[in-house]
């Protein structure tokens, strides 16, 4: 749950489009915009392992060292086909005391009970979507499942929120539940009397 801050170390680029895209990713550079606060856009070439380590990280802000000096936050990130590369990204200037609108993903915690009974734990959805400042974005959402029985569930009220952070995702929203096993249920009551009609 700690709030971390990556460094991305940037390069101008002179040159846009694809084929210098393409030139700028195979010395191991992604291509980058930063824009936002009224300022004019700026085209950066950002290192591919920086930018890993920051989604490795769920690092949400950045800090921008090099040939800009800046706080921005990771608006897009454009992946290949395969999900695997990055081709690019899109970066948003921030103040670290301004609000903004994040998805922060929920790390869940514990073994819980029903799964102890031979339950399997569902995760319904991966993320929420919170409010909160730049500066102080969440890395991830604590979910406690120790206490979740077969058939119960756990919904976004249930996350552990740090100060200052809003939840936006509605609060019955349901992120895990517990499924009963299917076929040996010879010991929960009421699943042997199937009606057929």
């Amino acid at each position: 749950m700690s709030v971390s801050s990556e460094i991305f170390n940037v390069q101008l680029r002179d040159q846009t489009g694809t084929a210098a895209s393409v030139r700028l990713r195979r010395t191991g550079m992604v291509p980058a915009v930063l824009y936002g606060h009224g300022e004019t856009n700026r085209h950066l070439a950002v290192p591919m392992t920086e930018i890993k380590m920051a989604l490795r990280h769920h690092t949400k802000t950045v800090t921008l060292q090099g040939a800009v000096s800046d706080t921005a936050l990771l608006s897009q990130v454009q992946f290949d086909h395969l999900g695997i590369e990055v081709l690019h990204l899109d970066l948003v200037r921030v103040n670290l005391k301004e609000q903004v609108e994040v998805e922060v993903s929920v790390s869940v915690q514990g073994e819980s009970v029903g799964v102890r009974s031979g339950g399997i734990l569902l995760e319904n959805i991966h993320s929420v979507t919170v409010r909160c400042p730049a500066g102080e974005i969440p890395d991830s959402l604590l979910l406690d499942v120790n206490d979740l029985d077969l058939g119960g569930h756990k919904t976004a009220a249930d996350l552990v929120l740090p100060p200052g952070v809003e939840l936006l995702t509605a609060s019955e929203t349901v992120v895990v539940h517990i499924e009963k096993p299917k076929g040996g249920g010879s010991e929960v009551e009421g699943e042997a009397e199937e009606v057929t009609e």
